[in-house]
């Protein structure tokens, strides 16, 4: 190892690209053995670090800062995700689970300081350091697209508040132990925060509607916008000396909002959860000795395992206190545990500072360091788990005769009214000869069987001089194509109103012809990414999910539509895009007589009183879509999903799949299952997504 250490060359580049191929290898393989992907980088950092290879320095500058800047993106990104009307609807428990997830431990901690014959002090600033709790396992949340239940949503508020709580306790303790406390500065402190929050939560808000407004669709500026404005207030945090997490949570809150839903948060998410957020967690694994934790363990076992025991109860305690009070299931109770046991950030430094000054010995910031390391590998491999097993919120949905999804609390009609406004109309995009007729029939057969239009569109790249031969070209080819399209829906009786439209920008001129034309639904055909620049920035279906203000369906047809007679349709949760995703189903197998089979694949320890229930739901949601199409509901209990469905997929001749947002760098932004499912379907496939303005 040494001769290789030799050979490698010095400098930051060495290091940044090996945290490239740990990023890269590792998680991958953690997640075949059933292990959360973050482990593999805490592992990572381990055995890279001093106390493994020594390829990884934790006290480099290069470390630092990657570290730093992975650590308030987490944050951040935390604070981007909450639903902020959620939010305010479950303030107050995040307030309690808050307050209980700090104080308990708080107090256990101060009991153990005094156990051990500690002074108070010294007792009450390690309850402080058991008290806070880092969002170590928040990825897998977001992976599981539970961000939005209630149980996650209040354990991510309660984050700031012990966060902020913990650090006030450790600036009180170290004050009195230098012999500089007073109540004038505890005020000022106080005040100094309040001001820092207000300043952060409404004046972030405000420049960033006032800067989106006057940059209008320049998305480069936006985005170095939103870099600015976390990184700032990660700064303002540090000048009224409370951590940088705090001021990137709220600065999370802040332009939460103002972003929206749309191309901008994905990109920042993107370069997050790629780069930044794993950087920190193989920081964080080159903080955890293996020969330290030895060493604790044979030298201050009994401090340890106080320690440690003490944390896991209290936490445990706190949310079950909690669940009691408002009456939580098991598992979400579970979850928020789990997810409030990892001490790493806010830990790390309240410790460090109190080492520094001589407020705590060695040998309890030894006992730190094994605390580090058994919640951060026992946190998510337990948030995992419980969270699984989360319902995701059920909300209203109307279920009407048309599919285009509204809110009514956003001002906009609802599906009936938006019915009522105009004709049901159908775009369909043509550009290539050999896949138009199944596009056209299938446009076709959705606009005559709700008595609408179809809008066969043609689209002709831009040239800076409208006279190029080009265009011309261009222009014919288009004309081409939409005289075939007329003919297959005079074939199928359907009124058709071809458009051609130049444009500098293909996947703009469909959405923007889609909204003129008030369109019902958008039918795309299948265009695998071929070229570098479509792996980069992502292809025109892509663009067009972003973008569209209707759904969008991307099919790729293996035979006629008509012939199309048994449609399997997975269904994972009683939300509002998968019933309208029913119902787009439903609307389909109405036009020639098809089948439709609803799968629901559960986790094998789900109870059977769940399943009974949850099938309840479904077959009265079904019902209320009145059609009269056969439909067959089975639940099958698996851990493996996607083979559950590639197996059912075999007996059909379609499978209706929902398209699920991922924090990817280009693709179709869908989940792993779906993207294992597609992979691998040798039948007709619809990939449906829903106008990012109803997600």
């Amino acid at each position: 190892m040494a001769q290789l250490m030799n050979w490698l060359p010095d400098g930051p580049l060495v290091a940044f690209t090996i945290l490239l191929l740990v990023i890269l290898t590792l998680p991958p393989i953690f997640e075949r053995f059933r292990l959360p992907g973050l482990v593999g980088l805490l592992f990572a950092g381990m055995i890279l670090g001093p106390d493994g290879l020594k390829l990884l320095d934790p006290s480099s500058d290069v470390m630092k800062l990657l570290s730093d800047i992975g650590k308030i993106y987490l944050m951040f990104v935390a604070g981007m995700e909450i639903d902020l009307a959620e939010f305010r609807k479950t303030r107050n428990r995040s307030l309690s689970f808050g307050i209980a997830t700090f104080l308990i431990p708080l107090i256990g901690g101060t009991l153990v300081g005094q156990l051990f014959g500690m002074g108070l002090n010294t007792s009450v600033l390690i309850g402080s350091l058991l008290a806070s709790h880092t969002l170590l396992a928040y990825p897998i949340v977001n992976r599981l697209e539970v961000v939005r239940t209630e149980a996650v949503a209040i354990t991510v508020g309660a984050t700031i508040i012990t966060d902020i709580a913990a650090l006030l306790v450790l600036a009180i303790c170290v004050s009195i132990h230098m012999g500089e406390f007073s109540t004038a500065s505890l005020i000022g402190q106080l005040f100094a925060l309040a001001a820092y929050v207000v300043f952060v939560l409404v004046g972030f808000d405000w420049a960033g509607r006032e800067f989106f407004r006057r940059s209008g669709d320049q998305e480069g500026n936006q985005f170095l916008f939103v870099l600015v404005a976390v990184f700032l207030a990660a700064v303002g945090a540090q000048v009224i000396n409370i951590e940088q997490i705090v001021g990137a949570f709220l600065a999370g809150l802040a332009v939460n909002d103002v972003v929206g839903r749309g191309p901008v948060e994905e990109k920042i998410k993107f370069l997050g959860s790629t780069l930044f957020i794993p950087f920190f967690f193989v920081g964080m694994g080159l903080l955890l000795s293996v020969s330290g934790f030895v060493e604790t363990l044979t030298t201050d076992f009994l401090l340890t395992l106080a320690i440690v025991a003490m944390l896991i109860g209290t936490k445990f305690l706190a949310a079950l206190v909690i669940k009691f009070c408002y009456g939580y299931q098991w598992n979400e109770m579970l979850t928020m545990w789990s997810l409030s046991l990892p001490q790493v950030a806010a830990t790390l430094a309240a410790a460090l500072a109190a080492l520094n000054v001589g407020l705590i010995a060695p040998s309890v910031f030894k006992a730190v360091i094994v605390l580090m390391l058994v919640t951060s590998i026992l946190g998510p491999i337990l948030t995992a788990r419980f969270a699984r097993t989360l319902t995701v919120p059920k909300l209203p949905v109307s279920i009407g005769s048309d599919i285009v999804p509204r809110a009514q609390d956003e001002g906009y009609p609802t599906e009936t009214e938006a019915y009522a406004c105009h004709a049901y109309r159908v775009v369909v995009p043509v550009y290539n000869p050999f896949t138009e007729r199944y596009l056209i029939e299938m446009g076709a057969l959705l606009a005559r069987h709700e008595g609408g239009e179809l809008i066969p569109l043609a689209i002709a790249k831009a040239h800076m001089h409208m006279d190029e031969p080009e265009l011309d070209a261009a222009l014919q080819r288009s004309h081409k194509l939409l005289q075939r399209a007329i003919a297959v829906s005079h074939e199928f009786q359907v009124k058709a109103t071809p458009l051609v439209r130049i444009d500098d920008d293909v996947a703009h001129g469909i959405s923007r012809t889609a909204r003129e034309q008030e369109a019902s639904l958008i039918v795309m055909g299948w265009s695998p990414r071929l070229g570098l620049r479509a792996r980069l920035f992502g292809n025109v279906i892509d663009s067009v999910f972003w973008s569209a203000h209707s759904p969008v369906a991307v099919v790729r047809l293996l035979e006629e539509p008509i012939n199309i007679h048994r449609i399997l349709v997975p269904i994972k949760a009683l939300t509002p895009a998968e019933l309208r995703t029913l119902r787009f189903a439903h609307l389909f197998a109405n036009t020639n007589q098809a089948s439709i089979t609803l799968l629901h694949v559960c986790d094998r320890k789900t109870l059977l009183q769940e399943i009974a229930v949850f099938e309840s739901e479904l077959g009265a949601a079904n019902a209320a879509i009145a059609s009269q199409v056969m439909v067959d509901l089975y639940t099958r209990s698996s851990d493996d999903v996607a083979q559950t469905i590639l197996k059912a997929a075999l007996d059909h001749e379609m499978v209706i799949l929902r398209s699920v947002r991922r924090r990817t760098a280009a693709g179709l932004a869908v989940s792993d299952v779906t993207t294992q499912v597609m992979e691998s379907l040798k039948c007709s496939i619809v990939l449906l997504g829903e106008p990012y303005a109803s997600r």
